[in-house]
């Protein structure tokens, strides 16, 4: 069963087909997917295709993703969740994006914030790891609010629009 979560303003939820308009209008902007290591999509069909992606992901346990949905609102303003999720190993890493019209009013700080504590508290994660673009900004600046550590560099890790990009990698070690 798949886990729904709330925080002050959001409800994290299982994403479904009736989601693809929201998945596809993410990942159809350029200004999403600049850092984000994939090309645009550029049909509804492909965005119907992550959805299948994540549900497939979460029932063989490598990954889990959230619709991102304001309270008293219906549609996905973004996603978050773990991906190369390793519950032999306790550990996962993060990755979130959301939609333009809603950056800089704090829902990705309060989604990052409820999916940690789920990693750590419900799925025992001892590591939660992220990989990010030097050139992303407000996602290193997020990071680091949300007490992640920068570890390093990694150089050409990431290809966006045929260039390789250096990455920065960060851990989020719970206290237990």
């Amino acid at each position: 069963m798949f886990p729904n979560l709330e925080t002050e303003r959001l409800i994290l939820r299982e994403i479904t087909l009736d989601d693809a308009e929201g998945i596809f209008a993410c990942f159809s902007n350029d200004n999403v997917t600049r850092f984000y290591g994939q090309d645009s999509l550029e049909t509804i069909d492909q965005a119907r295709g992550f959805v299948d992606f994540f549900a497939k992901n979460f029932k063989e346990q490598k990954g889990m993703r959230w619709g991102i949905e304001r309270k008293g609102e219906k549609g996905l303003i973004g996603t978050i969740g773990f991906n190369a999720w390793s519950p032999k190993h306790k550990r996962a890493e993060i990755g979130y994006e959301i939609h333009p019209d809603h950056w800089r009013k704090g829902y990705m700080s309060e989604a990052v914030s409820k999916i940690l504590s789920y990693g750590s508290e419900t799925l025992g994660l001892t590591r939660i790891g992220a990989v990010v673009f030097i050139e992303n900004a407000a996602s290193n600046n997020l990071l680091t609010k949300m007490g992640f550590q920068k570890e390093g560099i990694l150089k050409k890790y990431m290809y966006q629009n045929g260039k390789a990009y250096d990455t920065y990698v960060y851990s989020f070690l719970p206290q237990k």
